[in-house]
């Protein structure tokens, strides 16, 4: 009788376990699925501030005008299309001077 009781005991801690298990996970779930929105914008946001991303978007825009002064004119306006789609979103006050106007120019020249 000893051990059938044994083996009870041992498959209700068993079931306890595994509920527990389940009712952590399932919180866990359910808490990402209400805050991973909010995590995952602050993590952008953050990104999007740091020092690595800020240098990056200036050379890589810095690359793209020294291209832009050396094509021909049939591509300048495909060249400044993406210019302007790279900096959209881009607070262009954070950009050199020289690199802020020139995006400003395009912007003027309705060049897309």
């Amino acid at each position: 009788m000893s051990k059938i009781k044994g083996f009870g005991i041992g498959v209700l801690v068993l079931t306890m376990l595994l509920g527990l298990i389940w009712i952590f996970q399932g919180n866990d779930f359910f808490m990402y699925k209400f805050f991973g929105l909010k995590y995952e914008n602050t993590r952008r946001e953050i990104f999007e501030q740091s020092k690595a991303y800020n240098q990056g978007v200036i050379q890589e825009l810095q690359n793209m005008q020294f291209e832009y002064i050396k094509v021909d004119e049939a591509h300048k306006n495909a060249l400044a299309s993406i210019i302007l789609h790279r900096s959209a979103d881009y607070d262009v006050d954070r950009l050199p001077a020289d690199l802020r106007a020139f995006i400003n120019e395009l912007k003027r020249e309705g060049r897309y």
